[in-house]
């Protein structure tokens, strides 16, 4: 395979100096995506410019690809309609899997490019079994570890795609890019997701989806409030619901068809199974019996261990533990120890006994 690596450059420290040690091994051209026109094009313009100041200090070429009627349909619209039906939506996994690694990557093959780099903390290596297979690990740095949004990745993806920071730590990181003289070295790190101003994902929603009111039922299916819209609310939540009530309530399930908030004790929003639709595994293979895994159902949460079983064309996953707030839409992904096996988007969760009302 040859010696062009396309690093896709954010703007942000990590990309940079992505970019800085490739350099030092392979021809290297920096490449960025245009996602937005209109609607927050002043900060869009703001990434490119420093991706392009980091390019001229490097000496690399660079290049910019409009993705953003690309961006809008598959991660914008897909967020905007999961909140809509009552979900929680993931729109970072979507990303990584429809436009960085998907449509970003066939720009840099187009050219010339062997591989597409990323600042992403996670590493590839070949398969212990399989030299030819390829292996989604943790990275080193398990603060900044992020294999969780990196779980759809197969392997087309892996044998095209470089991680180098997947080996440091997050401080390692930062004295390279000063002692290399970065202009991205001293650059704040964001935590928000891209299209979400100062992260307030409840004004975004509202300026992008209709508000429906609607009731807010007890587990009884008395009406017990009214909440502002669906979009509003997420499962687990006890603030804002505006319920006067002797006992703390909590949102245990958003009815998105008949656009009600169901809520109920803390104890109710704990649950041993889960079912999760659209599972696909790094390795290109899924198990045909049950294997004990590890799973985390949300970024930050740990690993649970339990027992992952294929269920025709969903998988369930029966924590040994109880989980709290498992909620529909959001993304489950597989480990066993650091290595990555797959992931999927949760479809439902259940009490006590797994598959009898899941499907």
């Amino acid at each position: 395979m040859g010696s062009r690596v396309a690093v896709a450059m954010s703007g942000g420290v990590d990309s940079s100096l992505a970019a800085a040690l490739l350099k030092e091994r392979y021809e290297v051209i920096g490449i960025t995506m245009q996602l937005w026109r209109a609607q927050r094009a002043e900060r869009a313009e703001e990434g490119v410019g420093i991706a392009k100041e980091v390019c001229q200090s490097l000496g690399i070429p660079f290049h910019v690809f409009d993705l953003a009627t690309q961006f809008q349909a598959h991660v914008v619209d897909y967020f905007c309609e999961e909140y809509h039906r009552g979900r929680t939506p993931n729109p970072c996994v979507i990303c990584n899997r429809k436009i960085k690694f998907g449509l970003l990557l066939k720009e840099a093959l187009k050219l010339g490019a062997a591989y597409l780099a990323t600042g992403h903390y996670a590493r590839i290596d070949a398969s212990p079994e399989n030299p030819e297979s390829y292996r989604l690990l943790k990275a080193i740095d398990q603060s900044k570890d992020q294999s969780y949004f990196l779980y759809g990745l197969g392997q087309e993806a892996l044998k095209r795609l470089l991680f180098p920071l997947g080996e440091y730590r997050k401080d390692e990181v930062r004295r390279m890019a000063v002692k290399r003289r970065l202009p991205t070295s001293d650059k704040e790190e964001s935590q928000e997701v891209c299209f979400i101003p100062n992260g307030n994902y409840r004004s975004f929603l509202t300026q992008h989806l209709p508000t429906t009111p609607g009731e807010i039922i007890d587990l009884n299916g008395r009406v017990v409030g009214r909440h502002q819209g669906i979009a509003r609310y997420t499962i687990g939540q006890r603030q804002g619901l505006g319920i006067a009530s002797g006992e703390r309530l909590y949102v245990i399930r958003i009815d998105g068809q008949a656009n009600t908030l169901v809520v109920g004790p803390e104890e109710e929003l704990w649950s041993d199974t889960l079912l999760a639709s659209g599972v696909s595994f790094v390795s290109g293979e899924a198990p045909q019996e049950d294997i004990e895994v590890s799973a985390k159902i949300r970024s930050q949460s740990p690993e649970a261990k339990g027992v992952l079983s294929p269920r025709g064309e969903f998988f369930e996953f029966r924590f040994y533990e109880p989980q709290r707030a498992i909620a529909p839409g959001q993304t489950v992904v597989f480990y066993r120890v650091e290595e990555v096996l797959g992931g999927g988007v949760i479809e439902s969760a259940n009490r006590d006994s797994p598959t009898a009302d899941l499907y």
